[in-house]
């Protein structure tokens, strides 16, 4: 079945939700478990919870693969193995798709990335978080500084290709340090990285510490500052700004990320996963079950850990769309809204938005967030999606 944004690919999410420890700073769907995970048990879980999916989605031609969570590095290389085979076994998987694991440098041995790299992952994104020790051990990494560059080091020598995050905006953070910090990390030849603005959320340790006033971030000229060096720095090191958060030298941008952005299908595999499905009764968001123990039992009982499923109405595509597309340096086709959502854009507000500044049209009449839009990006959705 096409739809509007079937060019942007078939994704499969696969959420492994286990970890070592919780970062304090980290609402993610993550738990720590004191006790040795049941491996073949969830094998045969994810394999359900596929099929469940195909039966959905009928023939799709994947063109990425994540394996996100929690930790996906502290699984066995073949229970990676075991989980591709299950989707292999239902979909089709495109030559060359980019098929991605999440590691956090503690888990990060040399043989058992062999393994994975045997098991069939492509890319690696590593979890490094900061290039200092004093700075890891706030934001609760397990990690040193040392580990993280040693892991980054075995990735470049295994994986055809591999990025890490940051966090920046962290405590008593100057622009300054943040610079030589970022071009220390550009110079590991890493092609994508993932910079992330620190942010207090809900139900985190790091919301109760701030509550307290047991804990600072920078004030919004800071912040705006640290987001300003970012953009400089990574254009002038030859890692411009693809989307918000991500930059990457041209061609090394990562695909799966961009099937979500270009409002791409894709399916969502494991405890706490969403998925956007299209099917024969329209565009279908599920969420599975986010405990690890329920999403078993309910998957072992019902044939996948699905609890909430919405066919979504035009309108609801529509804001979708621009919610995620509008991240992109690229921009939005507008005809593609249209398409999704029943209705063009309104032409004056859209016309506003660009004679402030905020909105550019290019010559093909794509919409894209200015630089200055970019810090407001959410007001500005919320105008255009009105």
């Amino acid at each position: 079945m096409t739809h509007p944004t079937a060019d942007a690919g078939f994704g499969v999410y696969l959420h492994w939700p286990f970890c070592a420890s919780k970062c304090p700073y980290c609402d993610f769907n993550s738990h720590v478990r004191h006790t040795p995970v049941d491996e073949p048990r969830f094998i045969a879980a994810f394999e359900r919870e596929i099929a469940h999916n195909a039966a959905l989605t009928g023939p799709r031609e994947v063109t990425s693969i994540f394996f996100g969570g929690g930790t996906p590095s502290l699984m066995r290389p073949a229970t990676v193995g075991a989980i591709l085979e299950a989707v292999a076994k239902h979909w089709s998987i495109a030559p060359g798709a980019e098929i991605s694991l999440e590691a956090n440098p503690t888990s990060v041995e040399a043989e058992r990335f062999r393994g994975y790299r045997a098991a069939g992952i492509n890319r690696v994104s590593l979890g490094v978080q900061a290039l200092n020790d004093a700075d890891l051990r706030r934001l609760g990494r397990m990690h040193t500084a040392a580990e993280a560059l040693a892991a980054v080091r075995i990735a470049a020598d295994t994986f055809e290709r591999y990025s890490y995050d940051l966090i920046y905006a962290r405590p008593h953070q100057t622009p300054a340090e943040w610079a030589a910090e970022l071009e220390e990390a550009i110079g590991y030849a890493v092609e994508h990285l993932s910079l992330y603005q620190l942010t207090i959320e809900p139900g985190t340790w790091f919301e109760r510490l701030f509550a307290a006033g047991k804990l600072s971030v920078p004030d919004g000229e800071t912040a705006r500052a640290l987001y300003d060096v970012t953009q400089e720095v990574c254009a002038r090191r030859g890692l411009p700004v693809y989307e918000i958060s991500n930059h990457a030298r041209p061609g090394a941008e990562c695909r799966h990320n961009l099937v979500y952005w270009r409002y791409g299908e894709y399916a969502g595999i494991g405890p706490g996963a969403h998925g956007r499905l299209v099917t024969d009764k329209g565009r279908l968001a599920t969420a599975t079950i986010r405990g690890p123990e329920d999403w078993l039992a309910a998957v072992e009982r019902e044939g996948h850990g699905i609890e909430n499923r919405e066919t979504l109405s035009a309108e609801a595509q529509g804001d979708e769309f621009l919610l995620m597309g509008l991240r992109l340096v690229e921009g939005i086709d507008p005809a593609r809204f249209a398409a999704l959502a029943g209705r063009p854009l309104d032409a004056g507000r859209l016309d506003s938005l660009i004679a402030d500044g905020l909105i550019a049209r290019d010559a093909a009449g794509r919409l894209r967030v200015t630089e200055a839009g970019f810090p407001v990006l959410d007001a500005l959705v919320a105008d255009l999606a009105a």
